[in-house]
């Protein structure tokens, strides 16, 4: 099982949430000051940018599960990494935490800060 960090359609009440059906959700977490969303349309992407900290929701995803979803973010084509981060107490650094980051230009982008509200 790998622990995902997701931040914006995945989460709960997200337009792309039952990707994560079947899965077990940890709870709520923030990452580390160091990243902010960007308004990508309907859905964000998250950047190594700034001094926010994003929140979100860990989940326990399964290999053919993260497979699906390595897909849906477009990992195969460039357009999102899919990379560890280091998550804010009470979360630990031995925590081992992955998540979507968009690789895309983000020149003319708004940044949208902390929050995806779904």
């Amino acid at each position: 099982m790998t622990r995902l960090f997701v931040y914006g359609t995945l989460k709960r009440g997200g337009s792309n949430h039952a990707y994560l059906a079947g899965q077990q959700f940890i709870g709520q977490a923030r990452t580390v000051p160091g990243f902010t969303l960007i308004a990508l349309g309907d859905y964000p992407g998250m950047v190594r940018l700034g001094a926010d900290a994003v929140d979100g929701e860990i989940w326990a995803v399964d290999d053919e599960r993260l497979k699906r979803l390595d897909a849906l973010e477009g990992v195969d084509v460039g357009l999102y990494e899919r990379a560890p981060i280091a998550l804010a107490p009470p979360h630990t650094a031995d925590e081992a935490v992955q998540a979507y980051l968009y690789l895309g230009s983000i020149e003319g982008r708004v940044p949208l800060g902390a929050v995806w509200p779904v």
